[in-house]
C-alpha cells in the first residue's frame, strides 16, 4: 500500500513505479522543487528510464547516475514495497488476477493467443495456501521491502527463496530473513541493490547456495559475508563490476572451506594475478570466468605460489594451486596466445573447458580450430560446451601432428618449442616422418597425400545433390576446391562458398582463404564441407 506522506520516504530508500514492480530506483531526494507546487521525490532509476540528471533549470536536485535516469514523482506514483510474509500471501494465497489470467495462453500456428487451462489449478493453489508445506518460494519483482515479523511460523519448511528484483538492500534484512528460516538453503538476491555496509550479519549455517548477481557488491563485501556463511557450496557474483580479488588479511583468498562454485562472469576482471588468488580454495571445482576482459591465463609455477602465501604469517602450508578445479569457463574474453592454451594442461583436474569467442579459438581472428584445442589438451573432456568423444580425440590428434610436420617438418626446436604436445602424439599415434623419394615409393607416397572428403550442398539456390565423397590430394588448396565443386554440382553462373563442418563445433568454419590447402587448414579424412552460394 502506497504511504501518502512523502516525509515517510527516506534518502536512499529503495522504492518502484506505483504501476509498475519491475520499474526500480533509489530515493535521491524530498521536498520542493521550483516553480511546482508541494513536495516531489527525485528518484534515481535502476535502468535508466527517467527524464533527466537530477537537475531541472539550472538548479540541482541531486545526482543521478546517467544523463536519463532521474525523475521528479508524486508520492502517490511511487511504492515503499510491501513485507515478505505479505509477498507470500500475494504469491500464494491471492487468486490469479486478470493481469495473470490472460498470461496463461499458448500461441496458435497463426500466432493468436489460445487460452489453457491450468489442470489440478484449484489444487495447486490449495497446496500452496497451506504455506508449512511449501518448501520453495518465487517472489521474484512483487517489491519485497522488508523482512516483516514470524516469516518462521509462516513458512516452516522453506529451503529455497527467489527475492529476485525487490527493494531489499540492508545486510542486517537479509539476517534476519536468515534467522527466522533455519532450514533455508538457496537464496537468491539478483537484481536488489544491496548496501556497501556489511553489518549485523548472524552465522547463516544453513543457505549453501547465495545468489547475488546484478546487486552492486564488492569482493571486499565478499570476503565480510564468507564468515556468515560457512556451508557456502556455489556463490553467484556475475554483473557487479568487479575487477579486483581483493582479499582482507592476506595476499589469496582463504576460508570458502566447502566453496565448490564460483561464478564471476560478466565482470570486469583484466589481469590473471587476480584470478590467482583464489588458486588456494581447496574446494573449488567450477570457476566460471565468461565476459570479462582478461588476455592471458597460466598456472602459477611453485616461485609463483611461494610469493603469494609467504606474506601470510599465519598460513600453515600452500596447497596444489587450484588442486580440485575440474570446469573452467573462458568464453567471450580476449584470449589471443597459444601459451595460454597450452597452459591449461597444467591444471591437475581440470576436464571441462570454455573458450568461445576468444581471439586465440576463432580462425577468423588468427586462432586455431577446434581439432587444434582439442590436440593441444590432453585431459579434457568437454570443450565449449559439447564432449570431445574418444573418436574425435584420435582424428583431432592425427589431424593435429600432420599439419605440424607439413609446416615445420625441418625445424624440430621450433616444434619443441611452438607445439609441445607433439612429440608425445607423434610417438603414440606412430606417424613416421615422410621423407623425399622416388620411383614406386613416390607413387606410393603420393597416394598416400590423398585425402578423402565428404561434400555436402546446403544452398537452397543450388537445389538437392546427392553427398559426394572425393579422394583429393592434401595439397588441394581452398580456391582449387571451389572450382571442383563447380564441376563436381554442374553449377552455373553460382560462385560456391565452403565451410568446414566439424565434429562436437556449434557453427561450421568458412574457409575464405583461397590459397591455403587443405593440409594447411588441418582438413583430414572423412571430414565433411559444406558447399553454399556467395548470397
Amino acid at each position: 500500500m502506497n504511504d501518502c506522506n512523502p516525509e515517510s520516504y527516506k534518502l536512499r530508500q529503495r522504492v518502484h513505479s506505483a504501476n509498475d514492480a519491475r520499474r526500480i530506483g533509489t530515493v535521491k531526494y524530498v521536498g520542493e522543487v521550483q516553480g511546482y507546487s508541494g513536495t516531489w521525490l527525485g528518484v534515481d532509476w535502476d535502468y535508466g528510464n527517467g527524464k533527466h540528471d537530477g537537475s531541472i533549470n539550472g538548479v540541482r536536485y541531486f545526482q543521478a547516475k546517467s544523463q536519463k535516469s532521474g525523475s521528479f514523482v508524486r508520492v502517490h506514483n511511487l511504492s515503499p514495497g510491501i513485507s515478505l510474509p505479505e509477498a507470500l500471501r500475494v504469491r500464494y494465497r491471492g487468486e490469479s488476477s486478470k493481469e495473470e489470467e490472460d498470461e496463461m495462453y499458448v500461441l496458435s500456428a497463426s500466432n493468436k493467443h489460445v487460452s489453457i487451462e491450468l489442470v489440478g489449478k484449484d489444487k495447486i493453489q490449495d497446496k500452496f495456501s497451506k504455506f508449512e508445506e511449501l518448501t520453495s518460494a518465487a517472489l521474484p519483482y512483487l517489491g519485497v521491502s522488508s523482512p516483516g515479523a514470524n516469516i518462521g511460523t509462516i513458512v516452516t519448511n522453506l529451503k529455497e527463496l527467489d527475492l529476485t528484483g525487490n527493494l531489499l538492500s540492508d545486510w542486517k534484512d537479509i539476517g534476519a530473513i536468515g534467522e527466522q528460516l533455519p532450514a533455508l538453503a538457496v537464496l537468491n538476491l539478483s537484481n536488489n541493490l544491496m548496501s556497501k555496509e556489511v553489518t549485523g550479519l548472524p552465522q547463516l549455517k544453513s543457505i549453501r547456495i547465495l545468489v547475488l548477481n546484478c546487486t552492486g557488491v564488492n569482493w571486499m563485501q565478499v570476503e565480510i559475508l564468507k564468515h556468515s556463511l560457512p556451508a557456502l557450496e556455489e556463490l553467484h557474483l556475475m554483473g557487479n563490476s568487479i575487477s579486483e580479488i581483493t582479499p582482507v588479511s592476506s595476499p589469496i583468498v582463504q576460508g570458502f572451506d566447502n566453496l565448490q562454485l564460483l561464478n564471476l562472469e560478466d565482470n570486469c576482471i583484466a589481469e590473471w594475478s587476480e584470478i590467482l588468488k583464489l588458486c588456494q580454495i581447496r574446494s573449488l571445482e567450477q570457476l566460471y570466468l565468461n565476459k570479462n576482459n582478461l588476455n592471458r591465463i597460466y598456472y602459477p609455477n611453485n616461485d609463483t605460489i611461494h610469493e603469494l602465501v609467504s606474506a601470510h604469517e599465519s598460513h600453515e602450508e600452500s596447497y596444489l594451486p587450484f588442486q580440485n578445479l575440474c570446469c573452467l569457463l573462458l568464453g567471450s574474453n580476449m584470449i589471443e596466445d597459444l601459451a595460454s592454451i597450452d597452459s591449461l594442461d597444467s591444471f591437475p583436474k581440470l576436464m571441462d573447458i570454455r573458450l568461445s569467442e576468444n581471439p586465440v579459438s576463432d580462425p577468423g581472428r588468427g586462432g586455431i580450430s577446434r581439432f587444434a584445442i582439442i590436440a593441444r589438451l590432453g585431459k579434457i573432456n568437454i570443450l565449449n560446451g559439447s564432449e570431445v568423444s574418444p573418436r574425435e580425440r584420435k582424428e583431432s590428434e592425427i589431424r593435429y601432428v600432420r599439419l605440424v610436420m607439413s609446416k615445420l617438418h625441418d625445424n624440430p626446436e621450433e616444434i619443441k618449442r611452438l607445439h609441445p604436445r607433439f612429440g608425445e602424439l607423434k610417438e603414440f599415434h606412430g606417424i613416421e616422418d615422410e621423407r623425399p623419394s622416388t620411383g614406386s615409393a613416390g607413387d606410393q607416397k603420393m597416394s598416400s597425400g590423398l585425402i578423402s572428403i565428404i561434400l555436402k550442398c546446403v544452398a537452397a539456390s543450388i537445389g538437392e545433390k546427392p553427398l559426394l565423397t572425393k579422394k583429393l590430394p592434401a595439397s588441394t588448396t581452398v580456391g582449387k576446391l571451389k572450382i571442383l565443386c563447380e564441376s563436381f554440382f554442374k553449377l552455373k553462373s553460382i560462385k560456391p562458398k565452403l565451410f568446414l563442418q566439424e565434429e562436437g563445433s556449434p557453427l561450421p568454419l568458412l574457409l575464405d582463404d583461397e590459397m591455403a590447402s587443405l593440409m594447411d587448414l588441418g582438413i583430414g579424412n572423412e571430414s565433411t564441407i559444406l558447399v553454399d552460394d556467395e548470397s
